[in-house]
C-alpha cells in the first residue's frame, strides 16, 4: 500500500517535469538551431531535409570579425564589429543618461504631490505609445538644423527618449511600494532630503532600478528605425548593420546566425549579471526587513 502511494505521488511530479522539459524545448529550440546554423555554410543550412550531423566551421565568425562578408560573387566589406561597438555605446550611454534623469524624477513623482504631476508623468509615458515613424520626419529636420544629424550625441538623445519613460514608471512604482518612514527617520536626525534619497531610497530601490535599467538597455539595443534614418553606416548599430547580409547574390544565413549569436552575448551577459545582483539585493532586503 505504501509503495502504491509513493508511485501515485511520484506520477504528478513526473508529469510536471515532463511538461517543463517540453516547454524548455519549445522555447530554446530556435536559439539552439540558430547557434548550430552559425557553424554551417549556406549550402549546409539550405539542405532539404536538414541534417543534424555536419562538419562545423568558423568561417562565419571569421568573416564577421575580419569585416569581410563572403558571398557567391566575392567578398564585401562589412563593419560588423564597429556596428556592435556602436550598439554598446549607444545603449549604455542612453541608459546611463536615462537613469541619471529618470531615478530622481521617479522619486519626485512618488514622494511629492504637485500640480499637473500625473499629467506630466503620463505625457512622458506617452512617448512609448507614439510610433517612431510619427516623429522621424520632425526629428530629422531638427537634427539637421542643430547639427546633430549623424552624430553619437544625437542618437544617444533619441535613445534616451526610448529609455526614460520606461525607467521613470518602473522605478516610480518601486519607490511608491517603499515605506517613507525610514527616510523620515533619517531626515529627523538632521539630514537633507537629498542625502535621504541617495543613502536610503536608492539602496532600497536598487533591485527595481537594476530591473528598469536592464529592460531599458534591451529596448535600446533592439532599436532599429531611429538609427536607420538618423545615422550613416559608420554610426549605425548592429540591428541596422545586419541589413548588409541581404546581398544581390543571396541571403547569407550562416553569417546572419553568427551575427545573432554575437549580438545577444552582451545583453545575455548583462542579464545574467543583473539577475545575480537582483537576487542579492532582494535577499538583503528580506534580511533587513
Amino acid at each position: 500500500m505504501a509503495r502504491s502511494d509513493v508511485r501515485a505521488a511520484g506520477l504528478p511530479r513526473f508529469l510536471r517535469a515532463f511538461a517543463l522539459v517540453l516547454v524548455l524545448i519549445f522555447f530554446l529550440f530556435p536559439i539552439a538551431w540558430i547557434f548550430l546554423m552559425s557553424f554551417q555554410s549556406n549550402e549546409q543550412i539550405l539542405r532539404i531535409p536538414p541534417h543534424l550531423l555536419f562538419t562545423p566551421t568558423l568561417m562565419n565568425y571569421r568573416a564577421l570579425i575580419s569585416g569581410k562578408l563572403i558571398t557567391a560573387a566575392g567578398s564585401l566589406d562589412l563593419p560588423f564589429m564597429r556596428n556592435l561597438g556602436n550598439s554598446a555605446l549607444l545603449s549604455a550611454a542612453s541608459v546611463a543618461l536615462s537613469l541619471l534623469l529618470g531615478v530622481p524624477a521617479a522619486y519626485a513623482f512618488a514622494r511629492f504631490r504637485f500640480r499637473l504631476g500625473e499629467n506630466i508623468a503620463f505625457t512622458l509615458l506617452s512617448f512609448r505609445f507614439a510610433p517612431p515613424l510619427l516623429v522621424l520626419l520632425p526629428l530629422s529636420l531638427y537634427f539637421q538644423e542643430l547639427g546633430l544629424a549623424n552624430t553619437y550625441v544625437g542618437l544617444i538623445w533619441v535613445y534616451q527618449l526610448i529609455c526614460l519613460p520606461l525607467i521613470l514608471w518602473i522605478v516610480r512604482s518601486y519607490f511608491e511600494d517603499l515605506s517613507p518612514d525610514v527616510e523620515y527617520a533619517y531626515r529627523v536626525d538632521g539630514h537633507s532630503w537629498w542625502r535621504a534619497f541617495t543613502r536610503i531610497a536608492i539602496p532600497l530601490a536598487g533591485p527595481g532600478i537594476a530591473a528598469a535599467g536592464l529592460l531599458a538597455f534591451i529596448f535600446a539595443w533592439n532599436n532599429f528605425v531611429f538609427a536607420l534614418i538618423l545615422a550613416s553606416a559608420d554610426k549605425q548599430p548592429v540591428t541596422v548593420g545586419a541589413l548588409a547580409f541581404v546581398t544581390a547574390s543571396g541571403i547569407q544565413y550562416g553569417q546572419i546566425a553568427a551575427a545573432i549569436v554575437l549580438s545577444i552575448l552582451p545583453t545575455l551577459a548583462l542579464a545574467l549579471y543583473a539577475q545575480r545582483w537582483l537576487v542579492e539585493g532582494l535577499s538583503l532586503g528580506a534580511v533587513k526587513g
